[in-house]
């Protein structure tokens, strides 16, 4: 029997020049963040926040940067990074748009709103547009329950919305 072997076992990581955890980002850790911890390791979520924040998402290349300077692997940086629904594996549209879902939403139709962003767009929730103009995501609480159905547009609570109030908020934007 021959093995069959997994394309991901093919992969290689992109690089570029430059680091993504960088030597002043280095510096700034053990100095100020890495002290308040136990171990390197638990400094792990605040490092890749700092990526994040950084450079709008997390690469390949950050994560094998991140565990050579923790001490630790690849795999368990990953494995942290993915648990977590807020860490990015990949860029991010100029616009994100995310809709609410949670059940006051759900009863109020997010879904019809959701559904009719996704056919306009192309896309589904988790997705980016071809141009990467807009990221559509689905969260479970934006916390505006009393405005339901409602979505954020890059941070920005738009309330009580139908797809038709949604489409012409987004067709204002540059």
């Amino acid at each position: 029997m021959a093995w069959i072997v997994k394309e991901s076992a093919r992969l290689t990581v992109e690089r570029r020049p430059e680091p993504y955890v960088t030597a002043a980002m280095k510096a700034q850790f053990e100095k100020e963040i890495l002290p308040r911890y136990a171990t390197r390791q638990a400094a792990l979520l605040p490092l890749m926040h700092e990526v994040q924040h950084e450079h709008g998402w997390i690469p390949a290349q950050a994560i094998d940067e991140a565990a050579e300077f923790l001490g630790i692997s690849s795999a368990e940086v990953y494995d942290c990074i993915t648990f977590y629904e807020e860490f990015r594996l990949k860029p991010l549209g100029k616009y994100v748009v995310q809709v609410c879902r949670s059940i006051s939403c759900e009863l109020c139709g997010y879904k019809g709103v959701s559904e009719a962003l996704q056919r306009k767009l192309g896309i589904l929730p988790g997705e980016t547009t071809d141009d990467g103009r807009f990221t559509l995501q689905e969260l479970e609480c934006l916390g505006a329950c009393d405005f339901a159905p409602c979505a954020l547009v890059n941070g920005h609570l738009h309330k009580n919305l139908t797809f038709e109030t949604l489409e012409a908020e987004l067709e204002r934007l540059p």
